[in-house]
């Protein structure tokens, strides 16, 4: 409150050197006996009085700040990071009284201010970490004007964060980040809070593996630190085999898959989720697959996770993305034009060509991207360990013959590695791991389909790359017959995807061919195709034959 000035004993009290009162000066002096000093010194009071007020020099009422307010410090007076960053502090006079030409000083010399009535922000740009003075001097009225005088502490210095690089075992299990917080009271990873010892050691275990996991260090003034904590967790090598939805209702083709799961010869069954014809093999509960009547229910998702888990194998659900007649056909009748990759004037792409028109979907349409979002969450709720996106590419042909309503400026590559990051984080939140096919050209030719395979390998767990013999033309990688000789063109073609890949975490897990296309296959040739990915030290593969019968014998059982 301001300091009360009592008039009388201000100016009419005399004091010895000791502070106490004049010994002549008692009750006797009311009389006749009064000092002759009393009426020149009461004058004298009286004309200095009206000297100071008519002279227009005011006296100052000290404010402790109590009736100031004083915003962006701590209760200890300390100003962070945070809050220098954001303009300083603000200085709030008490009711009635106003700011408007207030002199602010930091440690004698003035700052520049934003006034707003009864609020004042002083800005503390460039100011050091340490102790200041702020003095906050207001004009006032005939009784004096009010000042604020407050020391501040200036502490911007975020904590010294360190986070380990952490390698987890299993997407559905539990993973603790451990890491060193020098000078933080506060550390959480992914939004759990850590252990922290007084060296600054933290520790916080997760309930499984997110996608990412930010860890913030916060010290006592409340300035933060922040490091993104690489929680890598490998998927184990994968021998699978694919399996149609339709082939899996069937005991003939299902048996003898189950036979070399349970040989061991290979370790998980790749098993449709949505096919080339754009149908989905079990019942699906997602809105838009029931709307069009792309859940066919071949198979029990549930049961066929179970039964294949029990003779002790993964699953791998194949999404084939936007090859998908029945999602382009329905939204083509429907009106929602935009979902399907259109012809520079308008129609659908894809007329004349191997796929047939209404074949593609438009990968840069919200629609389009929500679908398969959301068939990659509830795959991997109902137990999927692996979602694999097939298809995830925009049509063959010249770019400059299709057109993609959405796509904007963003490239066909871009927009298509961003629904691969997003998928992957979908799938992560439900313990799945993500891979990505793709063909075996695209390596060396990432703008013919639309798969930078340096983008994909930052945004999932595996590439899989489609380097089936059949499929590439004479001379490709200097074999003069690729389709006869399985070996080379298999070891250096996937040495350029590890190439590729080296600074990721992502893995490469070949599709090789199990089906005669031209030149016979059969046990020789799978396993030469074998023995060429492992001498590039690749030891997982998927093996394809769309009559889904395999060769064994080529498949030697794992340990």
């Amino acid at each position: 409150m301001p300091v009360r000035l009592d008039w009388k004993k201000l100016f009419l009290n005399t004091s010895d050197a000791s502070g106490a009162p004049d010994s002549s000066t008692d009750a006797a002096d009311s009389s006749s006996n009064r000092s002759p000093r009393r009426p020149l010194v009461i004058l004298l009071a009286g004309v200095l009085a009206m000297a100071l007020v008519v002279g227009g020099v005011l006296l100052v009422r000290q404010h402790s700040g109590a009736d100031f307010r004083l915003a962006g410090a701590s209760a200890g007076g300390v100003v962070n990071a945070s809050a220098v960053g954001k303009g300083g502090v603000e200085v709030t006079a008490p009711e009635g009284e106003g700011l408007h030409g207030a002199e602010v000083t930091v440690d004698g010399k003035r700052v520049p201010v934003r006034t707003t009535g009864r609020h004042l922000t002083v800005g503390l740009d460039g100011l050091r970490d340490g102790t200041h003075e702020l003095k906050v001097a207001t004009e006032g009225s005939m009784l004096g004007g009010s000042e604020l005088t407050r020391e501040l502490k200036v502490d911007t210095t975020p904590p010294k964060l360190a986070v380990a690089d952490t390698e987890g075992r299993s997407l559905r299990g539990p993973v603790t980040v451990k890491g060193r917080a020098q000078d933080a009271a506060e550390v959480t990873v992914a939004g759990r809070k850590a252990h922290v010892g007084k060296d600054g050691a933290f520790s916080v275990t997760l309930p499984r593996p997110p996608a990412k996991a930010t860890a913030v260090a916060t010290d006592k003034a409340g300035n933060t630190a922040r490091e993104d904590a690489v929680i890598t967790v490998r998927r184990p090598t994968l021998r699978a085999v694919h399996v149609s939805g339709q082939a899996w209702a069937s005991d003939q083709l299902r048996k003898p898959v189950l036979k070399l799961l349970k040989e061991h010869r290979i370790n998980a069954v790749q098993l449709d989720i949505k096919d080339e014809l754009g149908e989905i093999s079990y019942d699906s509960k997602v809105p838009l697959a029931k709307k069009i009547g792309a859940a066919k229910g071949y198979y029990d998702a549930k049961k066929a996770i179970k039964e294949i888990h029990a003779a002790g194998g993964a699953v791998v659900g194949r999404i084939v993305a936007f090859r998908d007649p029945v999602l382009a056909s329905a939204s083509w009748k429907d009106g929602h034009r935009d979902r399907v990759v259109r012809t520079p004037d308008g129609g659908p792409y894809g007329a004349g060509s191997k796929y047939g028109s209404l074949s593609f979907t438009n990968f840069a349409n919200k629609d389009v991207r929500q679908y398969h979002l959301d068939l990659a969450a509830e795959a991997a709720k109902l137990g999927f360990d692996d979602i694999l996106y097939d298809y995830i590419r925009r049509p063959d042909g010249k770019l400059s013959s299709m057109s993609f309503p959405g796509l904007g400026k963003t490239s066909p590559e871009d927009s298509i590695a961003g629904l691969v990051a997003r998928t992957r984080a979908v799938a992560r939140e439900h313990g799945a791991f993500l891979g990505v096919s793709v063909f075996g050209v695209a390596v060396t030719r990432p703008k013919e389909i639309a798969q930078d395979i340096g983008k994909f390998a930052k945004q999932c767990d595996y590439i899989a790359p489609m380097v089936y013999p059949s499929h590439w033309a004479e001379g490709e990688y200097g074999v003069s017959d690729p389709n006869s000789h399985p070996y080379p063109i298999t070891k250096k073609s996937l040495a350029d995807f590890v190439k590729k890949t080296r600074h990721t975490d992502a893995q490469i897990v070949p599709w090789l061919q199990d089906f005669s296309l031209g030149v016979s296959y059969g046990d020789a040739e799978v396993a030469a195709q074998i023995r060429a990915a492992e001498d590039d030290g690749i030891h997982s593969f998927l093996l394809w034959n769309p009559a889904v019968r395999y060769h064994g014998g080529a498949l030697k059982p794992m340990k």
